[in-house]
C-alpha cells in the first residue's frame, strides 16, 4: 500500500480529514526549510507538498513567488532539495510527500531523470502544474515507472469527460481547486464542489484533496463538509515562514489539523 493509501486509510479510521501543509524548499536556506518540515509533521500535517525554487510559478501568488525568489537568491538548486527530501525521508519514514514544480524545471533534467531522482529521494508524488490534460500522458508514464503516483488537478468547471481522464491517468490524491485564479490566501475560497466531487469518485478518481484559498480552520471544516477528503494549505503557510516565526507556524499548524477532528465530531 502506498504512503497516500495508508494515510487516507488511517484518516479514515480515526474519522478525521487530512491535513496537507505546503512549502517552498529552500525558503529562506536550506538549514531552515529542514527545520521547518519537521515542525509541520511534528505539529500535525498528515503529508506534505513541496515547491522547487523556479523563476516563473505561473500557478501561484505572490506570496509563493516570493519564497521562490528567496531560495533562488540564496542559491537553491533542484538537487538540493532532492537532497534535503532525501534526508527527510530517512528520519520520516511514512509521511507522504509530494512535488508541486513546473514542466520547465522537469523537461531540463529530462522527465525520466526527474521523476528517477525524485523517487531516490523517497518522494511520493509529483504534480506538473502548468502541464494541461493533453499533455500529460507522458508525464504522469514517466511518474508511474519509477513508483511515483502523477497528481492531476480539477476544477469545480471541469468538464465530465476531463474529470473522468483526471480519474484514468492520476495517483495518490486529485488535487481540487478550492477557487479559480492562482494561489494565495487572499481570495476567498469556494465550496460548492459537490458535482465535481461525484463525477471523480464516479469515475474513480483518487481522493479529493481541495487547495488554493485554504487558510484557516473554517475553510477546512468547509471543505469536509463539501465532501473532500482533506485539504492542502500553502500560502497562509508560506507567509508565516517569511513573517512570524516558529512559534505561530506550530499554532497555525495544530489549529488546521484539529480542524479536521472537529469536523467530523460536529
Amino acid at each position: 500500500m502506498s504512503r497516500y493509501a495508508s494515510m487516507f486509510a488511517r484518516a479514515a479510521r480515526a474519522g478525521e480529514g487530512v491535513f496537507g501543509a505546503f512549502v517552498m524548499l529552500g525558503d529562506p536556506d536550506l538549514a531552515t526549510s529542514a527545520a521547518i518540515l519537521e515542525l509541520l509533521v511534528e505539529n500535525g500535517a498528515d503529508m506534505l507538498e513541496v515547491g522547487i525554487p523556479f523563476s516563473d510559478p505561473i500557478a501561484d501568488g505572490p506570496v509563493i513567488q516570493a519564497a521562490a525568489n528567496r531560495a533562488l537568491k540564496a542559491g537553491v538548486t533542484p538537487g538540493d532539495c532532492f537532497a534535503l527530501l532525501g534526508d527527510f525521508r530517512r528520519r520520516h519514514l511514512a509521511v507522504p510527500v509530494g512535488i508541486l514544480t513546473y514542466a520547465n524545471l522537469v523537461v531540463a533534467w529530462g522527465r525520466n531523470d526527474f521523476c528517477r531522482r525524485a523517487a531516490e529521494a523517497g518522494v511520493d508524488s509529483v504534480l506538473v502544474a502548468d502541464v494541461p490534460l493533453i499533455e500529460a500522458e507522458p508525464f504522469a508514464a514517466a511518474a508511474r515507472a519509477h513508483g511515483i503516483d502523477p497528481v492531476l488537478i480539477a476544477a469545480a468547471n471541469t468538464p465530465p469527460a476531463r474529470l473522468a481522464e483526471i480519474a484514468r491517468l492520476g495517483g495518490g490524491y486529485t488535487y481540487c481547486l478550492a477557487r479559480a485564479g492562482v494561489t494565495g490566501a487572499e481570495t476567498e475560497a469556494r465550496f460548492d464542489h459537490q458535482p465535481m466531487l461525484a463525477a471523480l469518485a464516479k469515475a474513480g478518481a483518487p481522493p479529493p484533496v481541495l487547495g488554493f484559498g485554504i487558510s484557516m480552520p473554517a475553510h477546512v471544516r468547509a471543505a469536509l463538509d463539501a465532501g473532500a477528503a482533506g485539504v492542502i494549505s500553502g500560502s497562509a503557510i508560506v507567509e508565516l515562514v517569511a513573517t512570524r516565526g516558529a512559534d505561530r507556524l506550530a499554532s497555525f499548524i495544530g489549529a488546521m489539523k484539529a480542524a479536521t477532528r472537529r469536523q467530523v465530531a460536529a
